[in-house]
């Protein structure tokens, strides 16, 4: 005789279900330390803190600054030149020793492999300002800058993007797969090497070089995120948060003109005026000149134009529209002739300009050419005084008798040529 066990799949224990992500959970007290990326802090934080503090008891070198300076140069351009401009944009090619050079010192900024830079960065463009933005600036100033880094992500909320390309690049796997030795390497021990082997200076190597280089680089990348959408103009399009400014712009080797970048991701400048700041675009040019660097992208300046006029002409109206216009045309009344006449005779100051009735009443005291060459109008079509006749007003005047609009006159030859040309143009 044999038996059948009840299925234990239907009563499986919700212990067993798959946890929801710790980032779709909810902060408290009690799990606050779950939601934070512990080994993120250590390197954006616990350990420039540490530098900061080392460097009270560590005599700062001339020689050991200056090197300071160029390797945060360095490795602020394996970053804008390398992870950015190359391999996020694929906005130029580069030679082999170029892409490893770029890849080395792009490591020893410690922002994550160019492969896990570059996947988060194309989600943040394709997603700009949505929840599927890594870095949305829509989190608030603070999540952008650093918040990201420090708290952890659910990576299924992130963006799909395609990064086969990144995949099928041996240097981009080949830097993925040994990250962590050479970014410790790149980050810490060469800049130390060469400030103690160099002139002896072993720990303000370490300590400048090093760890408050990182430091700087750190933080000015992350002032892409967030500065650079908070502060600054928007000349090419704005409806989305990214800005130009020239602070970002010189904190970042050039990366603060974001406008531009959003509009344009596959040029290799980010800055096109020459009184612009961009040293990474200097530097790809160079080793274009060199024959490190070729297929150097720029988007067609008729097309940049176009933006930058278009994005004029949206402040334009802007503008416009908080002006007084005067009543429009088609919500005046209509008035016959032998009305205008008799309104006029009766004391009301009407002129008739342009096939529009105007009450000048207020105005003609004001007069420039004086009350009585507009009180001689008065009940009276003007057109032709108004426009040359008497003497050919400007831009002011026009401006000015818009606003003084009462009334159409039924039939007036400039009305009907209006009516024609707004059905012309009505649908551009």
């Amino acid at each position: 005789m044999s038996s059948t066990a009840p299925s234990t799949s239907r009563f499986r224990p919700s212990s067993t279900l798959k946890k929801k992500h710790i980032a779709n959970q909810a902060m408290t007290w009690s799990n606050w330390y779950e939601h934070v990326a512990w080994i993120n802090v250590i390197f954006v934080a616990g350990i420039p803190l540490f530098g900061i503090v080392s460097a009270f008891s560590t005599p700062l070198l001339q020689k050991t600054a200056i090197w300071a300076f160029v390797y945060y140069f360095m490795t602020g351009l394996g970053i804008t030149a390398g992870y950015h401009r190359l391999w996020s944009h694929t906005s130029y090619t580069a030679t082999y020793p170029i892409q490893i050079f770029l890849a080395l010192v792009g490591g020893g900024a410690i922002q994550g492999s160019i492969r896990w830079w570059s996947r988060n960065h194309r989600a943040h463009h394709r997603y700009t300002d949505t929840l599927k933005d890594p870095y949305s600036v829509q989190k608030g100033l603070l999540y952008s800058h650093m918040g990201w880094m420090v708290l952890k992500q659910d990576p299924q909320r992130i963006g799909r993007v395609d990064i086969t390309d990144l995949n099928n690049d041996p240097v981009v796997m080949w830097q993925h797969r040994n990250f962590v030795t050479i970014a410790l390497s790149m980050s810490f021990l060469f800049p130390c090497m060469v400030a103690g082997l160099g002139w002896g200076d072993w720990k303000g190597g370490l300590i400048y070089a090093g760890i408050l280089r990182l430091l700087v680089v750190q933080q000015a990348t992350f002032c892409v995120n967030s500065l650079a959408h908070w502060i600054g103009d928007q000349p090419f399009d704005d409806r989305n948060s990214p800005r130009d400014h020239i602070i970002t712009a010189l904190v970042t080797l050039g990366e603060g003109y974001h406008n531009f970048h959003h509009e344009f991701p596959s040029d290799y400048r980010n800055a096109i005026q020459w009184h612009q700041y961009d040293p990474t675009k200097w530097c790809i040019y160079i080793w274009k000149q060199l024959g490190l660097a070729s297929n150097l992208k720029t988007f067609p300046g008729n097309e940049i134009e176009k933006g930058r006029v278009q994005q004029l002409q949206k402040k334009i109206d802007r503008s416009r529209a908080g002006l007084d216009w005067g009543v429009p045309l088609e919500k005046l009344p209509l008035i016959e002739w032998d009305d205008f006449v008799l309104r006029a005779k009766e004391g009301e100051a009407l002129v008739a300009i342009g096939g529009v009735i105007h009450d000048v009443g207020g105005f003609v005291k004001d007069h420039p050419g004086g009350k009585a060459l507009i009180s001689s109008a008065i009940g009276k079509d003007a057109t032709a005084m108004f426009n040359g006749g008497v003497y050919n007003h400007l831009n002011a005047a026009h401006n000015l008798l818009s606003t003084m609009r009462i009334g159409v006159l039924r039939g007036g030859l400039e009305v009907e040529v209006w009516k024609r040309s707004q059905m012309l143009t009505k649908n551009v």
